[in-house]
Order: structure tokens, then sequence, then C-alpha cells
């Protein structure tokens, strides 16, 4: 290529795929616009995949499901939980608890990413970055309270329930083609992921990065 450019590694997301019609999701599976940034994503990933096609661009198209760590933003769930009880709430309101998520804490996803990058058979591919776990948010925010050792109570607001049609319910990765492709595995299960971010986030100069009572949306 005229930028002497080896490898274009692209970003995708598993809300490509909706709400599982089969579990595990593999590759294969449907994509399903249920949202606009979903959609934006789907043609992303086949502007991305039309630079391979046309001219040979060395792209790969990275699908990781649900980071979460360090440094995450408060407009996802597990940061907004971990700070507002380290700031001492009693009582924590919530949307809808049930969907299902396939968590993978940080460095598993950037070990994801390094590793398809350096794998020349995932040129022209579209590969997931998963756990192949799957766990309710409910079960994942009562995990981070017996972590804290807190007895928050857990609220449903209804002003915070996603419309049904555009709430993803279930996703939960297969990851056998980075493993067959790599060897790739994650290194963290979820109650390790979720105490090294509790960690981060508890440490006192992180935390007062983050407001505990402004709702993001």
């Amino acid at each position: 290529m005229e930028n002497c450019v080896k490898r274009v590694v692209h970003t995708s997301t598993s809300e490509v795929y909706g709400t599982a019609l089969y579990v595990p999701i593999d590759e294969k599976h449907p994509l399903q616009p249920q949202s606009p940034y979903s959609a934006s994503k789907i043609g992303a990933d086949a502007m991305a995949m039309s630079f391979f096609n046309a001219f040979a661009l060395p792209v790969t198209i990275a699908r990781p499901f649900n980071t979460y760590g360090p440094r995450q933003s408060a407009r996802a769930v597990i940061p907004t939980i971990i700070t507002q009880i380290a700031k001492g709430k009693r009582q924590i309101k919530l949307g809808d608890v049930s969907p299902t998520r396939d968590f993978n804490y940080v460095l598993d996803t950037c070990r994801g990413f390094l590793a398809l990058a350096r794998c020349d058979a995932a040129v022209g591919e579209t590969v997931n970055i998963g756990s192949n776990y799957e766990i309710a948010v409910g079960d994942t925010l009562a995990l981070i309270r017996e972590l804290m050792g807190s007895d928050v109570e857990f609220l449903l607001d209804e002003q915070r329930i996603r419309p049904e049609s555009s709430e993803v319910f279930r996703l939960w990765c297969d990851n056998t083609k980075i493993q067959s492709m790599t060897g790739f595995k994650p290194h963290f299960d979820i109650r390790t992921g979720l105490q090294a971010t509790i960690d981060w986030f508890t440490n006192p100069h992180n935390l007062q990065k983050y407001k505990a009572d402004i709702y993001n949306v």
C-alpha cells in the first residue's frame, strides 16, 4: 500500500448482533441494527471490509463484547455502581437488570486486539473477542456488592428502562474463532476482573474524578 500500512484492525461491537437469535453468538450470526449506534457500526464494518475487497487493504474486523475496567466512563453500568457504592450510597436506582452480557476485562480485550493484529490468517476476517461466559446485569451488580462488602439496595427506576425494541437482551460470545486462529484465551474471569476494577475505582485519587450523584445518559 502507498502508506506502508501493514495492518488495520477495525473496532466493531457485539451490539451489531442485537438480541441473540442463538447462543453463543458466532461471527455468522445475523446482524440486527436495534439502535442507531449498532446501525452505524454495521455500516462502518462494511466500509472497512470494502477496502479489503476493493484495494487489498489488510483489514481485520475485531468485534469485542462488553469491555469493562479501570478508567471506564461512568455512562457504563459497572463503573457507575462501583463509584456510587464507594461514595456511600445506600440506594441505587437502575433500569432493567435482566439482560445478559459477556463482560470482558479491558486487559483481555487489548490482548485480543494485539493477537489479531499479529495474525496473518485474520486478514479479511471478522473475529469476536469475548470470554464465552454469560451473566445477567443483575447478577453482575450483586457480585460487585458482595466484593465491596456493601448492603446497598438496588431500586428499579422506570425512567431508566430502554424501549423494549431497542434493548439488547442477550449477548454471549462464541470465541472459538479467535482461539483457533491465535490461541487467545481470557486471563480474567468475571470475579477477578471486577475485583481489579473495584481496586482501581476505590483508590481515592481515581474515585475523586467520578461524580456519583449524576445520572449519565
